[in-house]
């Protein structure tokens, strides 16, 4: 059944909130929510509209088996729910070199928040001495030291502007990149054989899978290593965490890195155990929203799939990973088909082949499926033929998958794009770039114009591509996503044909 993660910040309050509006709306005899009722909790009786039948429908859609481990989890995030991207009020100038020292995965991650801090160090030499926590972010073993020795519980204490132990502001550490390795190994070391426990994190702004140590060390992200760059000695500083005991099976610092094609951190996991165990201190504390070490692989599988990453999906394979189950991803509809089908789907016939050489089974793909790829990877030949036995596959596929169109751009097949421009598909229909779903979030011209591809942006344009359609996700044109990225060719290509807002 579909399920949705928890909001941001959630709150008991909220929640009970969403249960009462459920109740009222059954009471009144909505049949949208008897619908959801009858999904999250078929057992019910009929015209059930009790406050327990109401809560319960709510945890369900959460992914939770019952209101109470609702509301059990609620009280979990009420002490590791974090708020890194909040500047405190009236901070000080250790409070202010502690807030823009850090990785905070905010809008504001980058060089420009990191020199605020090296100003105020430059401005005054002691304030990496000012307590434990400015010391383990500018790794002064020496500073730290003599902390622990008059207080060896400051190893594992939360504090700071960001309420975090030492060691996470070590891990997150990212405003002097020529940091010495030695300073960095030596202060984590200190922290660890003082306590500090390497598997500390906390839940950013309450979103499910916790920020752990780990998590910091790996960095990168949505926004690009260029804004949310690894640690300056991440893969050493990696090594002595696990060896102290951090789960590899850390299910954000997989999901931020999945994005860059540097598999370096997977090889280091996977040595120390990826995809085995229980899942670690946070899969046990928080089961119902975070995922199982096998579910994570999968999730890496998919991705590499999907995106043509032949030496991650080499290396996946090598490591274990099922080629011919269903994928586990970050797309609802990776849930439902195997790697080989992803890979067809994806316009990416060549992955599907290293699939088979890899050892995958061969997959019963449907005629639809096959179409699909067919016409992502340009092949006209191939698409009439599996068109043939059924005429109408064509209409039912523009209606089902309306945003292939983008999918073959951001496959880089334009004669995928030219094929589909030729068998009817709407060249402004919207879709995502970065999963195969049909989730309406933007067109192909925008992915051509965020890539600066002027050739597929002029061949979107002959083709009737409107270039004043604005993205569901941030409201911009093609033009504005041009401007974004710094597409200087393309923001002059682009300011000709658009029309002033």
């Amino acid at each position: 059944m579909p399920t949705c993660p928890l909001p941001s910040d959630p709150s008991l309050v909220q929640l009970r909130k969403q249960a009462r509006e459920l109740q009222r709306r059954l009471l009144s005899g909505d049949a949208a929510a008897a619908a959801l009722v009858a999904e999250h909790h078929p057992g019910a009786p009929p015209g059930d509209a009790s406050l327990h039948t109401a809560q319960l429908t709510v945890a369900r859609q959460y992914r939770f088996p019952s209101w109470p481990r609702l509301v059990a989890h609620l009280g979990v995030l009420a002490d590791i729910s974090r708020a890194p991207d909040v500047d405190p009020p009236g901070a000080n100038a250790s409070d202010r070199f502690l807030t823009h020292a850090v990785l905070r995965y905010g809008g504001d991650d980058g060089s420009t928040r990191w020199a605020v801090s090296r100003q105020l160090c430059a401005a005054d030499r002691t304030i990496g001495r000012t307590d434990i926590y400015t010391a383990a972010t500018t790794a002064d073993h020496v500073a730290l030291q003599e902390f622990l020795l008059k207080d060896p519980t400051l190893a594992n204490r939360q504090g700071g502007p960001l309420d975090w132990e030492p060691l996470l502001y070590l891990a997150y550490s990212r405003f002097d990149p020529n940091v010495p390795e030695h300073d960095v190994v030596a202060t984590a070391a200190l922290l660890l054989s003082g306590g500090a426990d390497p598997n500390a994190g906390f839940a950013w702004h309450g979103l499910p899978t916790p920020f752990t140590v780990l998590t910091g060390v790996f960095g990168s992200g949505e926004q690009g290593r260029s804004q949310q760059p690894h640690h300056p000695h991440a893969m050493a500083l990696a090594r002595v965490l696990l060896e102290a005991g951090a789960d590899p099976n850390d299910g954000q610092g997989l999901y931020n890195r999945m994005f860059d094609p540097d598999d370096s951190h997977l090889e280091l996991l996977f040595d120390y155990g990826l995809g085995t165990g229980d899942g670690g201190p946070w899969h046990r504390r928080m089961p119902e929203v975070t995922d199982s070490p096998t579910q994570l692989v999968s999730a890496q599988l998919s991705w590499a799939v999907s995106h043509g990453m032949i030496d991650r999906i080499n290396l996946l394979a090598a490591r274990g990973a099922d080629l011919d189950a269903p994928l586990h991803g970050h797309s609802p509809l990776a849930r439902l088909i195997t790697p080989t089908e992803l890979a067809l789907i994806s316009g990416l016939p060549h992955v599907a082949s290293l699939l088979a050489e890899l050892g995958a089974q061969p997959a019963e793909v449907d005629a639809g499926t096959r179409l699909v790829g067919a016409l992502l990877c340009g092949d006209a030949a191939q698409a009439d033929l599996l068109l043939a036995p059924d005429p109408g596959l064509l209409d039912r596929l523009r209606t089902r998958h309306p945003g292939l169109i983008l999918r073959a751009a951001a496959a880089g097949s334009p004669a995928g794009v030219r094929l589909l421009l030729d068998r009817g598909f709407d060249v402004n229909a919207l879709a995502r770039h970065d999963l195969p779903i049909d989730q309406e979030w933007e067109t192909a011209l925008h992915y051509a114009a965020g890539e600066g591809d002027l050739e597929l942006a002029r061949m979107l344009l002959s083709a009737g591509a409107d270039p004043r359609i604005k993205d569901r996700r941030f409201q911009a044109t093609p033009l504005g996503w041009a401007e974004n990225f710094e597409q200087e060719p393309m923001i002059e290509l682009l300011r000709g044909v658009t029309t002033p807002d």
